[in-house]
């Protein structure tokens, strides 16, 4: 059985709550699936579950979901003990899931608290199945199985769900034509088709982190400057076969080296690609508008901070602002005392004062004054 990436990981976690942040694994199951490299034998299935000991109780509502209790977890092994198995049994391999944002999210930010990077391709097949079957209702995973009548044992927990999701890929592969999943499959990955000159490992770098991006031509000034909350993503998408714009197509082409910067978050990727952008004017970015803007009064008597902290870590950085004014971004005391000390003379830039009104209108951050 020739499958459309030569290894399929098969992940379902279970978890104390909905939020990454705040919530815990209770649970974590791998189906590692190889393919035979000759496509002559069946595919080799290594199922891997275990409970995690999630450090802080368990919902009365999830433990009725998922039957996990908190007896259960107790004496089960915590997160940091399974760590290099789920890397192990995930390496060199698409990562597969369904709702496939939720399951990875947890486990970047599982390996985050170590200190440790986890990173995959990713596939999910909620998207995966509204591809292939544009014209059904609903695609969570009960309607799913439903569909394609799959065999079910453990539902809501993580090594039945994650075997589902190989049942339902074996059931594509026995209903459709292999060309028309491994087409979907390859648009729902979005694989970047990297041009030659830049090599297969360009993006190997690029963290799947905030900031801001840039692309070099031949000479020294950037072609284009972009911002993302996730870097490795945006900038794949650039060379992603979806794109087919003529504009998107030149720039692809002539991009030769990719630069990027790290950011906590992504009100200082943009205010840091806003900047390079009126600083460089690269060529393939849009020439911006002279926007004009009716501001509310500065309500500080001087200076303000807007402090953003990484989703991932522990870095923080310290937005300074005046008069609607972005006066720079400090990473640590000593930058910010710098700035403090000898603050740059506030140059007004109606786009980054809509950016930082925009921000805390928004409520999720907030200026203090210093």
């Amino acid at each position: 059985m020739k499958l459309f990436a030569p290894s399929l990981a098969f992940v379902d976690l279970e978890t104390t709550g909905t939020s990454a942040a705040g919530s815990r694994i209770t649970e974590v199951a791998v189906v590692r699936v190889d393919a035979d490299p000759r496509g002559r034998a069946p595919p080799r299935v290594e199922a891997w579950s275990t409970l995690v000991n999630p450090g802080v109780p368990i919902s009365p509502e999830i433990q009725r979901l998922t039957g996990i209790t908190d007896a259960m977890v107790r004496g089960a092994p915590r997160f940091d003990a399974i760590a290099d198995e789920v890397a192990a049994r995930t390496a060199d391999a698409v990562f597969v899931a369904h709702n496939a944002a939720f399951d990875y999210g947890f486990l970047r930010q599982a390996f985050a608290r170590l200190d440790r990077a986890f990173s995959a391709r990713v596939l999910c097949t909620v998207r995966l199945s509204r591809r292939l079957f544009p014209g059904a209702a609903r695609h969570n995973l009960d309607s799913v199985i439903a569909r394609h009548a799959l065999p079910v044992t453990g539902r809501h927990r993580a090594l039945g769900d994650a075997r589902v999701l190989w049942a339902f890929v074996q059931a594509l592969y026995r209903d459709l034509p292999a060309a028309a999943i491994e087409e979907a499959a390859a648009r729902v990955l979005n694989a970047p088709i990297l041009p030659p000159q830049l090599g297969p490992d360009a993006l190997d770098a690029v963290p799947e982190a905030p900031g801001v991006y840039l692309f070099h031509g031949a000479g020294p000034p950037p072609l284009y400057v972009g911002s993302s909350r996730n870097l490795r993503q945006r900038v794949g998408a650039h060379f992603s076969p979806d794109r087919r714009a003529a504009r998107d197509l030149r720039l692809a082409g002539a991009v030769r080296r990719i630069e990027f910067e790290q950011t906590a978050g992504e009100i200082g990727a943009l205010l840091r690609a806003a900047a390079l952008v009126k600083a460089l004017a690269p060529a393939h970015n849009r020439a911006r508008r002279q926007a004009t803007l009716d501001l509310p009064r500065w309500p500080f008597a001087g200076i303000a901070a807007i402090r953003e902290p990484a989703l991932l870590g522990e870095r923080v950085d310290v937005h300074v602002v005046a008069d609607w004014c972005w006066l720079g971004t400090a990473r640590d005391e000593g930058e910010l005392g710098q700035l403090l000390d000898a603050p740059p003379r506030p140059e007004f830039d109606a786009g980054i004062a809509r950016l930082l009104l925009r921000t805390l209108q928004r409520g999720r951050h907030r200026a203090t004054p210093l």
